[in-house]
């Protein structure tokens, strides 16, 4: 470890004090553990087995603190161990939050003298542990990225603010939450249909042949073809509510392909 963000370190890797030892900060905690590296680990829930009783505890001496209570928390987990930083430490909070979070948390850490990285885990920690793709932002980011991913993390670091990380991901939230809304909602009218297994094999056959070209016939036709579409989403939603079935996903389309008419 070069960066002069990094403090003292055992045999070369850095101590990582961990704030949350919920699913995914326990996951990445374990993962780290049996790698030899040193994890001092906070939580108020005793069943997460907490390696010290304090934040300010898991704070002293560790070259990376990583945050991963819940966004709602994040504010007070940082305060907790405002007066335990130091010059030199990296503090990295990597929950889900929008950006005005984040520029909050950079602010609230600054005068502490700790480089702050805002972090973001582009996907899900269960399965993938400490090897789940992160991008970061921010002063601290490529001083969290020279501590990970030699550990095995895969860290992209993003040029520009705190905040920028955040942004990422909740854009990519918007095609991965949005697409797993539509299939949620296309499978339950497909077996209140009668018909699941064959509306499986046609969202499978539309994943696999899905390319950039793809992409674009769905923008451009969605735009070209509007009021055509806008009409047969709303027949889409009657049918879900003739089947028992909410529709979310059927009638926010048929919105959008409305606001796509020309005038």
């Amino acid at each position: 470890m070069n960066s002069p963000l990094l403090g003292d370190t055992i045999g070369g890797v850095p101590v990582i004090a961990m704030l949350g030892l919920g699913e995914a900060g326990g996951t990445i905690a374990g993962d780290l553990r049996a790698l030899g590296v040193a994890v001092q680990g906070y939580d108020p829930l005793p069943q997460t087995q907490p390696d010290v009783s304090t934040p300010a505890e898991a704070v002293e001496g560790a070259d990376v603190v990583l945050s991963l209570t819940t966004a709602a928390e994040a504010v007070e987990a940082a305060r907790s161990v405002l007066p335990a930083l130091r010059a030199g430490q990296i503090y990295a909070d990597a929950n889900t939050s929008g950006a005005r979070l984040k520029e909050e948390l950079a602010l609230l850490l600054e005068p502490t003298g700790a480089a702050f990285a805002d972090v973001a885990l582009m996907a899900p920690v269960p399965g993938n542990g400490l090897r789940t793709p992160a991008v970061a932002s921010g002063a601290g980011a490529e001083a969290f990225a020279e501590a990970l991913v030699p550990l095995g993390m895969p860290v992209t670091v993003l040029p520009g603010p705190p905040g920028t990380a955040a942004t990422r991901k909740l854009l990519r939230s918007v095609a991965w939450k949005g697409v797993a809304g539509v299939v949620n909602e296309a499978l339950a009218a497909a077996r209140a249909a009668g018909v699941e297994d064959w509306m499986r094999a046609e969202l499978v056959d539309l994943f696999n042949t899905t390319d950039d070209a793809a992409l674009t016939r769905m923008e451009r036709g969605s735009r070209r073809h509007a009021r055509r579409r806008a009409h047969e989403m709303a027949e889409v939603a009657a049918l879900l509510h003739e089947l028992g079935v909410a529709p979310h996903l059927a009638d926010a389309v048929r919105l959008q392909l409305e606001e796509l008419i020309s005038p």
